[in-house]
């Protein structure tokens, strides 16, 4: 199964079949890896993390050994037009 991810720093768009430790975004050299890229991650909780049992990770944006982490994956049933779709939705009821 391939998984679809964007970079949570420039927003290029990845497609993989595993995640690694060391795998980097080709665009800006972020970490894929990292809290920011994992489903857990929440900037509104008071460690960043929804996962109460995980250790605090202090740069959020590097490579981590965190084992609770679980990669935020785009939706890959999600077509483009589809998207496109509920943006525009969105931007109705909001103007």
């Amino acid at each position: 199964m391939t998984y679809v991810l964007n970079c949570w720093s420039c927003n290029e768009r990845r497609e993989f079949d595993e995640l690694h430790r060391g795998d980097y975004c080709t665009k800006c050299d972020a970490d894929l890896k990292s809290c920011k890229q994992c489903r857990h991650y929440d900037p509104n909780t008071s460690s960043e993390c929804k996962e109460p049992m995980a250790e605090h990770v202090y740069k959020k944006e590097r490579a981590n050994f965190c084992a609770y982490y679980s990669v935020r994956v785009l939706d890959n049933d999600a077509t483009d037009n589809e998207i496109d779709s509920a943006k525009a939705k969105l931007d109705a009821l909001f103007k």
